[in-house]
């Protein structure tokens, strides 16, 4: 049985279409009007709507591009009454599955339901599919859609199964330590340690002694002999976080390590034999690095085996939409606020904004915004920092205003006018605003825009 939405603004046809699909096991639901089927698209799901394409001010392509945009699984199937057929292949061209000439007869309609059900069954195995595909290869933490990120998770899995040393490079806040996990949980080594460090983070002094151990009186206040950590990540990964941070003197030790396997621990002559897989990452150029003198060029070969160069989030937006509902449901989860949503114009500023610290910054905002938010909804306020204000060249324009008031004001400015321009005709209004029809129509009941 199916879920399917009947939308028409001529009760006996909604009566008619619904006693044919009753008939046939379906459950039904009815809209009398666009604005309503848009509405009852938020609030439930359905696995089919079948709409009329003239119904007044909101029409069945403003419901099918609402549908497209809310629910990209459920399929719509079109009606049209005679001399309309150009108005149905445009809808087919922007999404719909089919369309049904008016008068038609019971069995056509419900073999064109039929095909758009199996449709969607089919789109709802290869959805799960490609969820078990993130479970299979542990992927649950890298989020996106981009072409980038489905390259770099094509990679990981080529890579994963192979010795190859890797090398991760890309802004502070990319997502390296999360590639570098995924790396390990899908190698040989999966059952073994993955151990990390930032060498960013210890001293010069320090870091030998820590990645190699040292036997009891090698330097002062050593009263005991210590494994390192490369001799705690024996039969597993080890992952350097910001390679180039490390001086001249210990890149060679760690190429000897690398090379032969094995290690000395400080104040000790003999070697320890080491099995570790080397994962290194860096927000530098190596290449520059090498240059001045401050990396070693073998021990970059050495790394360079395999290369994943990670793109900063201000290259790949449409990554940002996923990474949100992520962060939104770790943190509701966390903060005890489940549910928490975004608020009108949150999104649109996420999507826009630079990210300087990438998608460590990004996930700080949504945790601030989370614990900011009143009433379950997060306002601009709540995520748009000081110093984002001081950074946005629209701060100087919002004065003692939200950032919200300004976008309000502008944006109901704009469409009131577009509005009148064209007698209220949202179609040809939306295309002069550069919006879809359904973003649109709901600026319009979020702004209480009345149509002219």
């Amino acid at each position: 049985m199916a879920k399917i939405l009947v939308v028409d603004d001529q009760r006996n046809m909604r009566t008619t279409l619904t006693m044919m699909l009753r008939g046939a096991g379906h459950d039904t639901d009815e809209a009398a009007d666009g604005d309503e089927a848009c509405e009852k698209i938020v609030s439930d799901t359905y696995d089919l709507v079948l709409t009329d394409l003239r119904m007044g001010a909101t029409d069945g392509m403003t419901v099918l591009r609402h549908t497209r945009q809310e629910s990209p699984l459920t399929e719509v199937i079109v009606m049209t009454a005679y001399g309309t057929i150009e108005s149905a292949v445009e809808a087919m061209r922007i999404g719909a599955h089919d369309y049904i000439q008016k008068p038609f007869e019971e069995d056509e309609l419900l073999v064109k339901v039929e095909k758009a059900l199996e449709k969607r069954k089919l789109a709802g195995e290869v959805s799960v599919m490609a969820a078990e595909f993130r479970d299979r290869y542990r992927f649950e933490n890298i989020i996106g859609r981009s072409q980038a990120i489905r390259d770099v998770l094509g990679r990981i899995v080529r890579v994963a199964p192979t010795p190859a040393t890797v090398l991760i490079t890309g802004e502070s806040g990319t997502g390296k330590e999360l590639v570098a996990r995924a790396i390990h949980a899908n190698s040989t080594r999966s059952e073994r340690p993955f151990v990390g460090v930032n060498c960013a983070a210890i001293s010069e002094t320090l870091l030998e002694s820590e990645l190699f151990g040292h036997v009891r009186g090698a330097f002062t206040g050593a009263v005991s002999s210590r494994k390192g950590l490369f001799e705690e990540a024996d039969g597993g990964t080890f992952f350097f976080d910001e390679i180039a941070e490390t001086p001249p003197a210990f890149q060679a030790k760690l190429l000897r390590a690398i090379q032969e396997g094995e290690i000395r621990r400080l104040g000790d002559n003999k070697p320890v034999h080491v099995d570790i897989r080397i994962i290194a990452a860096t927000n530098q150029d190596l290449k520059k690095a090498i240059e001045e003198k401050r990396f070693r060029e073998d021990l970059y070969y050495r790394l360079n085996v395999a290369r994943f160069v990670l793109p900063p989030l201000r290259e790949r937006r449409e990554d940002i939409p996923p990474l949100v509902e992520h962060f939104l449901l770790k943190y509701g989860r966390k903060m005890g606020r489940r549910g928490v949503r975004l608020g009108d114009g949150v999104l649109d500023f996420l999507v826009k904004y630079d990210y300087p610290g990438n998608i460590r910054e990004l996930e700080n905002l949504i945790e601030q915004g989370v614990a900011l938010a009143l009433e379950g909804m997060i306002t601009l306020d709540d995520v748009v920092s000081p110093e984002i204000r001081e950074a946005t060249p629209a701060a100087a324009m919002i004065g003692s205003r939200s950032l919200q008031d300004v976008v309000d004001r502008a944006e109901k400015e704009a469409i009131e006018t577009v509005l009148r321009e064209v007698e209220g005709n949202k179609e040809r209004a939306a295309e002069m605003l550069g919006l879809s029809g359904t973003t649109l129509w709901r600026k319009m009941k979020r702004l209480d825009i009345q149509s002219p």
